[in-house]
C-alpha cells in the first residue's frame, strides 16, 4: 500500500509555508495499541522520504499515519483573508490492521479536516468571501481529480463527519452571497 500512498501524496499540493510531511506514526494491530514509531519533521520532508522511513517497518497489521499541510483561505485575526496552512492526514491501513478495517474504510484515507475550513461558515458571505470559499473548494476538487486520474485508485469517496452532504452545504452557502 505504501507505493499507492506515495502516488496519492504526489497529487497533493503541500503548503508553501509548511511543505512536506511533518509527522509520521506507525500503529501496530489496532488504533488502541501504542504507536511503535512517532517522528516529527521540522521542516517537513518529502513524502517519498517519509515513506522510506515507514517501509523499514512494513507489516500487514500496521497502519501508517502521515501528516502534512495545505494552504486554505481563512479570515485572519485582522479580518483580512489569508492563506493559512491546514493540517491533512494520510492514513494507510494494512490488510490485517484492526480486523481488516481497510474493507470498510479503504486502504488509503485522506483526512482533509473539517468542512468548515472550506466553507468558512462563520464568515458573512460577501463576494470576496464567496470567491475564497470557491478557491478552497477548487483546491479540494483538483486534488481529488488528480488522485482519481494519476494514483491508480479504483474507488474514491468524499465523506464528511457533519452527517450532511458537503456538496449541498456548499451550494446552500454560495447561494447566500451578500
Amino acid at each position: 500500500m505504501l507505493p499507492h500512498a506515495l502516488a496519492v501524496m504526489r497529487q497533493f499540493s503541500f503548503s508553501a509555508q509548511q511543505p512536506g510531511i511533518t509527522y509520521l506514526a506507525l500503529h501496530p494491530v489496532s488504533w488502541n495499541e501504542p504507536t511503535i514509531l512517532e517522528q516529527r519533521f521540522r521542516p517537513g520532508i518529502p513524502a517519498q522520504e517519509a515513506l522510506l522511513i515507514a517501509a523499514d517497518l512494513l507489516h500487514e497489521d500496521y497502519a501508517y499515519l502521515f501528516e502534512g499541510f495545505w494552504d486554505l483561505w481563512v479570515v485572519g485575526e485582522n479580518g483580512e483573508w489569508i492563506k493559512q496552512p491546514s493540517r491533512v492526514r494520510f492514513l494507510v491501513h494494512g490488510t490485517d490492521f484492526d480486523d481488516g478495517v481497510c474493507e470498510q474504510a479503504g486502504h488509503i484515507q485522506v483526512d482533509l479536516g473539517l468542512d468548515s475550513f472550506f466553507l468558512q461558515e462563520g464568515v458573512p458571505l460577501t463576494i470576496e468571501a464567496a470567491a475564497r470559499v470557491r478557491a478552497n473548494v477548487q483546491t479540494l476538487v483538483e486534488f481529488t481529480s488528480k488522485v482519481e486520474k494519476n494514483s491508480g485508485a479504483i474507488v474514491r469517496l468524499l465523506w464528511s463527519e457533519s452527517d450532511q452532504n458537503f456538496a449541498q452545504k456548499l451550494i446552500a452557502r454560495l447561494q447566500r452571497v451578500q
